[in-house]
């Protein structure tokens, strides 16, 4: 069942996204060479706490950390720990708080030191796929109207589009309906209403968009080892341009 927020329920829930935009912020200001994926996942706990909310990812269906931190060929749920960053690297982290009831969720790949021209043309690929997204993200419009606008971008682009994970609804629980595929036909799915939240993250992969997951039962690899780029916002279905709930602003 679709969850169509009160006022009241989206006045804390955008205290929800904009602590976790700050954790964000905060881990990809970390991002550089020598810094461990552990430390990383350290600040971004630490803060998230230090604003009277805790991290919506730690020990979720067992997951043992507050972030996920992906690096180069790892897609999504890249387990932080003592990896050092190398000059480079691309640096995915996805993060997101919990707060008075309400989760945030939101991701965003950083360029560790000097990267390639093709690993920032990934980057920059990923992210802009989302906001040709979201121009389909209007009341009355359907969820795979989103979806095909960005498979289109990033094909149109040469990269391809995850379609083993897929972004989703976002409120009281960190994953809710509708599922948010970022590929397919458009005019399929849910309608749009307002006062829906949604959380569209495009997952971008420089190859293949076939996916492994490792022994540890989180970690995904693209299947051709190339690199991936990820990029997520919570966002609000109102009765005009959607609202970024996960606005990077500093706290």
């Amino acid at each position: 069942m679709i969850s169509i927020k009160t006022q009241r329920e989206l006045d804390v829930m955008r205290q929800a996204c904009k602590i976790t935009a700050a954790a964000r912020a905060l881990a990809g200001k970390m991002v550089r060479p020598g810094v461990t994926t552990g430390q990383i996942d350290k600040a971004v706990h630490d803060f998230i706490v230090s604003q009277g909310a805790k991290p919506s990812f730690l020990h979720y269906q067992g997951y043992p950390a507050s972030a996920c931190i992906s690096v180069n060929e790892v897609i999504i749920h890249g387990i932080p720990g003592n990896r050092e960053l190398k000059e480079g690297d691309i640096v995915s982290v996805d993060v997101g708080a919990y707060y008075k009831g309400f989760h945030g969720d939101c991701a965003a790949t950083f360029a560790c030191g000097r990267i390639s021209d093709e690993a920032q043309r990934l980057i920059d690929v990923t992210k802009q796929s989302f906001f040709e997204g979201i121009k389909f993200a209007r009341q009355g419009n359907r969820v795979s109207d989103i979806s095909h606008a960005v498979q289109t971008y990033v094909e149109a682009n040469g990269f391809s589009v995850v379609r083993a994970f897929v972004g989703h609804g976002v409120g009281e629980h960190l994953h809710e309906e509708p599922s948010v595929p970022n590929y397919g036909a458009p005019g399929k799915g849910p309608r749009l209403v307002k006062n829906m939240t949604i959380a569209v993250e495009p997952m971008v992969n420089m190859g293949t968009y076939d996916v492994r997951v490792l022994k540890d039962g989180w970690t995904t690899v693209t299947a051709d080892g190339k690199l991936a780029a990820h990029y997520e916002n919570s966002i609000l279905i109102t009765d005009g341009e959607p609202e970024i709930l996960t606005v990077s602003e500093e706290l």
